[in-house]
């Protein structure tokens, strides 16, 4: 058990260290010598310098030390930890890869390299419970308390610098850095959610006839009654099991809590759900598509 622990941990860090190695990459290769910008803190560093000469690599560390202190009260002790392990090992490979430069002939190029590499490297981070802090800080917040999806909370809140950076880089650069985003956000969800995101919802409530009614009128799912016995007072329980489209968490959350707040409520992720009313969304996006068969 204490090898197994230790080999995950190992397997964390490697994650996490090439994560960090691939997105300073990003930053130095292919950002920076094409004059495009990026969003959050990350932004904010390539601002100060362009416009001072600062090197990403101090102003990682200075603007992402405020941001820590805000997660600190909000996130938990381990993803803290493994963040500020991130903010320092990607100063020091924003450092060494600085000498690194490739100046495309189209920036078009640029911008799509960069958000490959950025989007790879934020996933691998986060796949290894950690953040690029800064913004993925605030986006780990939304998704944890909004349920928004991560890689979608972390575009909104990089618009919020990369559209006044216009002043900055320009416009044109600004519009090639919205390219770079989008596709570094289509990455970071793949790698986080893959090819078919679903959730499978656990309910235990006394109220299970009249959510799974609501379940099944309102998001046109299929539900499993399970039988169950708590085994404190081992009395039956009824225990609902639906598979769900990641646009529904937030709608069945609200069904629950109107009708028993205090349902115990399971939530866990699916990588992949083949079976009918799920199998052809593999491979077209039909996220609203009734599955009237229960599982």
């Amino acid at each position: 058990m204490v090898k197994s622990n230790q080999k995950e941990t190992i397997l964390t860090f490697l994650k996490i260290t090439l994560g960090a190695l691939i997105f300073a990459l990003a930053i130095n290769v292919f950002a920076l010598p094409n004059n495009l910008g990026e969003g959050g803190v990350t932004g904010l560093t390539m601002i100060l310098y362009y416009t001072n000469g600062i090197s990403p690599a101090l102003t990682n560390i200075c603007f992402n030390a405020v941001l820590m202190v805000i997660g600190y009260k909000f996130l938990d002790g381990k993803t803290i930890f493994i963040t500020a392990y991130v903010i320092g090992i990607l100063s020091v490979f924003l450092k060494l890869t600085e000498p690194l430069a490739y100046h495309a002939s189209e920036v078009t190029i640029a911008a799509v390299s960069a958000g490959v590499l950025m989007g790879t490297g934020m996933g691998l981070i986060m796949r290894g419970g950690g953040t690029t802090a800064g913004s993925a800080i605030l986006a780990k917040l939304a998704n944890k308390y909004l349920g928004w999806n991560t890689s979608y909370a972390l575009l909104f809140f990089d618009l919020i610098v990369v559209i006044p950076s216009v002043f900055v880089i320009g416009f044109e650069s600004m519009l090639f850095t919205l390219i770079s985003l989008a596709v570094s956000t289509k990455v970071l969800d793949f790698i986080l959610e893959g090819f078919n995101p679903k959730k499978t919802v656990t309910i235990i409530s006394e109220k299970h006839e009249v959510i799974a009614s609501e379940i099944s009128d309102k998001l046109g799912r299929g539900i499993t009654v399970l039988n169950g016995v708590g085994y404190y007072k081992k009395n039956n329980k009824k225990l609902l099991y639906v598979v769900i489209s990641r646009a529904q968490l937030l709608p069945i959350q609200k069904i629950i809590n109107d009708l028993d707040p205090l349902a115990f409520v399971i939530i866990n992720d699916a990588q992949s759900v083949i079976g009918e009313g799920f199998t052809r969304e593999f491979f077209e996006e039909d996220d609203e598509s009734p599955n009237p068969n229960e599982l």
